[in-house]
C-alpha cells in the first residue's frame, strides 16, 4: 500500500483566552490519513475545527500561543518538531494552502504574475525569468485564458472566480503534493463553483496529487472527495468514504447534518401556519407592496458605460417571498438595492404599495450578507438595531431598549445581549443582529442580499426558517437574493432568473425548478452540486431512469 501523505494521530490544539493562562480546546484528538491521489473532506459547523487542523498540516499555529500535542507528519516531516528551514520546505514544496477569500490572500498593489513568481522564486530559487515564465505556465494550467496578458493584471481586475483560480496557480507553482483548500468556493456562484471543483479534480487525476477539502457545504464535498471526516465541537464524529457516510450516516450528528442541507429536490417551507396578514397599507392588499417598471442601471464612464441592470420589471406581494438568483455580475444586488432605495435607476421607476418611491423611504429594510461589514464594531448591537428607531423619531432611551430587547429575543437572542459587540458573537448570530435591525422599524419590504452565503448548513437552517416564521407573522414582503439555487427553493414562493441585467426566467418557483424554459436556467440548476452526486452527473444530466432534464432529481452514482 502506498504509504501515507498526511498521518494525523491524536491531535488536540489549545488556543489561549484571556490573560491568566486559561486555553480553548478547539481540536480534541482528531485522527486520519490520506494518501497520493486521493481526497478527504472534512465537514461540520462553523467553529468545528475544521480550519484548525488544516493550518496544523503547515504549521501555522507556531507563534499563535497554541498549544498542540500528538503527531501530524505531511510528507514524512514531523511538523511539531520541524525547524524553520523544513517548515519553510513544507509550506509550497510538499504541501500548499488555498484560502477562502482571494482578496485577502493577494496584494492588491502587485501584479498577479508577479506574486506567483516570488513563491516559485522563494521556494525553488528559480531566476526571475524563469520564475516569471512558471507563473504565466501555471496560470494558463488552471484556465486563465491568454495568461500572458493577464499575469499583469491586479487583482482588482479579476472576477471572483479568477482570483480563486491565480490562487490555485500560486499553491501550485512549487508542484506541492498537498493541496490543502479551506472553503474555497463559499463566495462563488454556481457555474463559477463547478468550474472550480472541475479544476481540483483534473488536477488530481493530472498530478496525483493529494487534497484536503475544507467546507461546510456537503455538497461540495460529496463532488470533491473520496471520504468524509465529519467534525463537531473539535472531534471527529463520523468518518468513512463519502458514499456511505451521505448514505448510511452513522452518527445521529451526521443525519442532523445532511438533513439540514437544502436540496434542489426537497421540500420548500412550510405554509401549514396559513395565509400571512394583510399589508398595513393603505393601497390595500391587492396593491403589489414594491414593484419595479422598466429599472435600469448603468455604471462606467461615458463610452465605456455596462447596463447592470437592463429593463427590469417584477411585483412582490405582502406575505410573498421572491427569490433572484444569476451568477456573480447578472445585476442581482444592484437589483436590491435600487428596490429599497440605495442606489436611484438611470430610468424606470419604483414604486411601494403603488406610490413612486424616490430615494430611501419608510417601510423598507435591507439585510446584507456580510454582518460584520454591516455592524459598527465599536457599537454595541443594541445601538445598532436601535438606529431606525431613533431615524423614525423615537428618543425615549428606557422605551428603546425594551423595544431591542423584544427585537433581540424575536431572533433567537438574548435582551441582556444589547451590550455586547460583534465580535462577541458567531457569524450566525451576527445575522440574527442584522435581521433584528432590519425588523426594528416595523418594515412591510425585506430585501436580503445573500444572507445565509457564508454561513454553515444548520445556521442556514436556522435564519431561513427564522425569517419564514417572521413572515408569516407579519406579512413581510421578501426579496431573496442569493447564488444557492437550493436554498432560494426552499424560501421562495416565486423566483427570477438573472443574467447580464435582465430577467431571463421567471415565475413560481416548482415550475422553474422542475420545467425550466430558458436554456440558462437549466445551466444554473445543471451546476448545483448533488448531494452524494458523482460531478459528472448533474441535474438532468444522469443516466436513464434519473428523472427527465431539470427535473431537479438528484441520485447516486458511484
Amino acid at each position: 500500500m502506498t504509504q501515507a501523505l498526511v498521518e494525523v494521530a491524536g491531535l488536540v490544539v489549545d488556543f489561549p483566552v484571556g490573560g491568566a493562562g486559561e486555553h480553548v480546546r478547539a481540536v480534541d484528538g482528531v485522527s486520519f490519513a490520506l494518501r497520493p491521489g486521493r481526497a478527504l473532506g472534512i465537514v461540520g459547523e462553523s467553529g468545528s475545527g475544521k480550519s484548525t487542523v488544516a493550518a496544523a498540516l503547515l504549521g501555522l499555529h507556531r507563534g499563535t500561543g497554541a498549544r498542540l500535542s500528538g503527531t501530524v507528519r505531511v510528507g514524512g516531516t514531523d511538523v511539531a518538531a520541524a525547524t524553520p528551514a523544513e517548515l519553510r520546505r513544507l509550506r509550497g514544496g510538499t504541501a500548499a494552502m488555498v484560502f477562502q477569500d482571494p482578496l485577502s490572500s493577494l496584494d492588491p498593489y502587485l501584479a498577479i504574475g508577479d506574486q506567483i513568481a516570488e513563491v516559485h522564486r522563494i521556494h525553488s530559487g528559480a531566476s526571475r525569468r524563469a520564475a516569471r515564465a512558471r507563473a504565466v505556465e501555471v496560470l494558463d494550467r488552471v484556465g486563465i485564458a491568454d495568461a500572458v496578458r493577464r499575469s499583469r493584471a491586479r487583482p482588482h481586475e479579476f472576477s471572483g472566480g479568477m482570483r480563486q483560480r491565480a490562487l490555485i496557480a500560486m499553491a501550485l507553482a512549487c508542484e506541492p503534493r498537498l493541496l490543502i483548500a479551506d472553503e474555497p468556493t463559499t463566495a462563488l456562484d454556481v457555474t463559477v463553483q463547478a468550474q472550480i471543483l472541475d479544476l481540483l479534480h483534473g488536477l488530481r487525476e493530472e498530478r496525483g496529487l493529494g487534497l484536503l477539502l475544507v467546507t461546510h457545504d456537503v455538497g461540495v464535498a460529496a463532488e470533491s472527495v473520496d471520504e468524509l471526516l465529519v467534525m463537531r465541537d473539535g472531534a471527529a464524529v463520523e468518518r468513512g468514504p463519502v458514499a456511505s457516510v451521505l448514505t448510511a450516516p452513522a452518527e445521529p450528528y451526521t443525519r442532523e447534518l445532511l438533513a439540514a442541507v437544502p436540496r434542489l429536490d426537497g421540500p420548500r417551507r412550510s405554509r401549514d401556519s396559513g395565509p400571512a396578514p394583510a399589508p398595513r397599507t393603505p393601497a390595500g392588499p391587492d396593491v403589489p407592496v414594491v414593484e419595479a417598471v422598466g429599472l435600469r442601471r448603468e455604471f462606467g464612464r461615458r463610452g465605456r458605460r455596462v447596463a447592470a441592470v437592463a429593463g427590469v420589471s417584477l411585483a412582490v406581494r405582502a406575505g410573498e417571498t421572491l427569490g433572484i438568483v444569476g451568477e456573480s455580475g447578472s445585476g442581482k444586488s444592484t437589483l436590491g438595492r435600487m428596490l429599497v432605495g440605495l442606489l436611484k435607476p438611470d430610468s424606470g421607476q419604483v414604486r411601494h404599495a403603488g406610490v413612486p418611491a424616490t430615494g430611501i423611504t419608510g417601510g423598507v429594510q435591507m439585510v446584507f450578507q456580510d454582518p460584520v461589514s454591516s455592524l459598527n464594531p465599536r457599537r454595541s448591537v443594541g445601538e445598532s438595531i436601535a438606529d431606525p428607531l431613533r431615524a423614525a423619531g423615537e428618543r425615549d432611551t428606557a422605551a428603546l431598549r425594551t423595544r431591542v430587547g423584544e427585537l433581540l429575543e424575536r431572533v433567537g437572542l438574548e435582551a441582556g445581549h444589547y451590550d455586547r459587540y460583534p465580535h462577541e458573537f458567531s457569524g450566525g448570530q451576527r445575522q440574527r443582529v442584522g435581521i433584528a435591525r432590519a425588523l426594528a422599524p416595523r418594515p412591510r419590504l425585506i430585501v436580503c442580499d445573500e444572507p445565509v452565503s457564508a454561513l454553515d448548513v444548520t445556521t442556514q437552517a436556522q435564519v431561513t426558517a427564522l425569517l419564514a416564521e417572521l413572515q408569516r407573522e407579519s406579512g413581510i414582503a421578501l426579496v431573496f437574493i442569493a447564488h444557492d439555487l437550493a436554498v432560494v427553493r426552499q424560501v421562495s414562493d416565486r423566483v427570477a432568473v438573472m443574467r447580464a441585467g435582465e430577467i431571463v426566467e421567471e415565475g413560481p418557483v416548482d415550475e422553474v425548478y422542475d420545467r425550466p424554459a430558458h436554456p440558462y436556467t437549466r445551466r444554473l440548476l445543471a451546476a448545483v452540486p448533488a448531494l452524494g452526486g458523482d460531478r459528472r452527473v448533474r441535474v438532468g444530466q444522469g443516466p436513464p431512469g434519473s428523472g427527465p432534464p431539470g427535473s431537479g432529481l438528484q441520485r447516486l452514482y458511484f
